[in-house]
């Protein structure tokens, strides 16, 4: 069953979120650096703060309702994925390899016959 999927115009209060989310990162990575005199605690204390509060604006927005619902959505569908037996995967590993091999083996052959074919009949290169 498809579903219609519908873009929405962002709103202004979505690109303040957007820019807040931003900003908050922004100012993470510069709290970070000019907190180094202050010792690791503190400088790793604030990056995290501001990143986490960075993600929740992003989170709050509309885009990143989507982000979680596409998350959500693709949970869903992993789950319904059948995997292949043990058993399966040696074989179709198996065909694989061996088909990689009967195409090599053609290839040389191939190339092996128009060298031939051009080099010593048509051109007399290696007598």
């Amino acid at each position: 069953m498809a579903s219609t999927h519908v873009e929405t115009v962002s709103t202004g209060a979505d690109k303040a979120k957007l820019a807040a989310a931003l900003a908050l990162v922004v100012v993470g990575l510069t709290a970070y650096y000019f907190l180094a005199s202050q010792g690791q605690l503190v400088q790793w204390g604030a990056l995290l703060v501001l990143l986490a509060l960075a993600a929740a604006a992003f989170l709050s927005s509309e885009t990143g309702r989507q982000l979680i619902a596409f998350g959500r959505e693709s949970e869903r569908e992993v789950r319904k994925v059948v995997w292949p037996t043990r058993k399966e995967a040696t074989q179709m590993t198996a065909y694989v390899f061996g088909f990689v091999v009967i195409m090599a083996l053609f290839l040389w052959v191939t190339d092996k016959t128009i060298d031939w074919v051009f080099f010593d009949l048509i051109l007399g290169w290696r007598k």
